[in-house]
């Protein structure tokens, strides 16, 4: 039994067995939260088990995403607050198996810290299941290692691991894509979770003031907006393509429009995006003016205020406005498909 199980010689190496147990004890009402009908295990186990529900899908092909939060969690560590970078974690990886087409499953997570502190750890994994239930998937397992030595006591990693599925039929082909294409935004909620190596930066977080409310931010402080949670797309998106003909996703992470956007673009087309249309957020604004960075380099690292691109055709836009719309999602378009080798433009 684990009511039994301690080790005094661990305990004095910094590693202490029962609060991983007190840690599992504080998150299971949380992950209660996140249960599907095909889950058939416990927390606890060796593995986490799945059944798949296969009905309507006449091939099923799974899709698989893993990613972490990167240094946006020196914010959580500076502002001692620990229960959205769990939102990040699951956003970062069902925002990207979505750009397929795939239904988010099950997911689960990794972290490991200098010390385990199971009031903490159940914050963490409170967001890691509030992420769960914003995608439709279950929090199925997870490991938490306690690391003494390796990583200051008051310091923790995140990562996860999530797998989806969808018909193989219906799997977003970008090969369907056309010259006159429309493509729509969905806004961000703000830096999400990539580009936090030059925040921090830019800023100096570590000796800024993170709780002071500044009026470009709208009277918000630098800690709260910084910390803001990755938007998931995934509901919206589901919701879509259920009416939708779709051609192309991008989910716009590190390396901002340059990168993601390309990403969905078939050879000899091109993605000409109207940098006037974008509604850039104030904290992107912030960045670039404290940092003296130039328009080239923000629209190369960050979403800039777009947290997911859709291809969709002319005809279609309105439509597929209409339902996102329809979904919460301020949605709007930021430009079109044209005959080109850059794969983007920004003009």
């Amino acid at each position: 039994m684990i009511e039994n199980s301690k080790s005094l010689s661990y305990a004095a190496a910094g590693v202490d067995i029962t609060a991983g147990y007190r840690a599992v004890e504080l998150m299971k009402s949380h992950i209660a939260r996140t249960m599907t009908a095909g889950v058939c295990s416990d927390v606890g186990g060796f593995g986490g088990l799945f059944e798949l529900d296969l009905e309507g899908i006449a091939k099923p092909v799974l899709v698989s995403g893993t990613d972490g939060v990167g240094t946006k969690l020196k914010l959580a560590f500076l502002m001692d607050k620990h229960d959205t970078v769990g939102i990040d974690c699951v956003a970062m990886c069902v925002n990207d198996i979505i750009c397929c087409g795939a239904k988010p499953l099950f997911f689960l997570d990794y972290i490991a810290c200098g010390k385990n502190i199971p009031e903490r750890i159940e914050s963490i994994v409170s967001g890691v299941c509030e992420g769960c239930v914003q995608s439709g998937a279950a929090l199925i397992g997870g490991e938490t290692a306690e690391m003494p030595g390796f990583y200051p006591e008051d310091e923790y990693d995140l990562a996860g691991y999530c797998t989806g599925i969808v018909d193989k039929n219906k799997i977003i082909d970008n090969g369907k894509m056309d010259e006159g294409d429309v493509i729509i935004a969905l806004p961000s909620s703000g830096v999400h979770s990539n580009g936090f190596s030059l925040v921090r930066k830019v800023f100096d977080v570590e000796n800024a003031d993170l709780k002071k409310p500044l009026p470009e931010l709208d009277g918000k402080s630098l800690g709260e907006t910084l910390l803001t949670p990755t938007k998931i797309y995934v509901k919206p998106v589901l919701e879509l393509l259920k009416k939708v003909k779709v051609k192309g996703i991008s989910h716009i992470t590190g390396g901002g429009f340059y990168e993601n956007i390309p990403r969905s673009i078939p050879d000899g087309l091109c993605a000409e995006i109207d940098k006037s249309a974008v509604r850039v957020l104030p904290i992107f604004k912030l960045i670039a003016k404290t940092g003296g960075i130039s328009e080239r380099d923000m629209f190369n690292t960050f979403n800039m205020g777009v947290g997911m691109s859709i291809v969709v055709s002319a005809e279609d836009a309105p439509l597929a406005l209409e339902i996102l719309r329809a979904q919460g999602e301020d949605a709007y378009t930021i430009g079109r498909i044209v005959r080109g080798q850059d794969k983007i433009k920004l003009c």
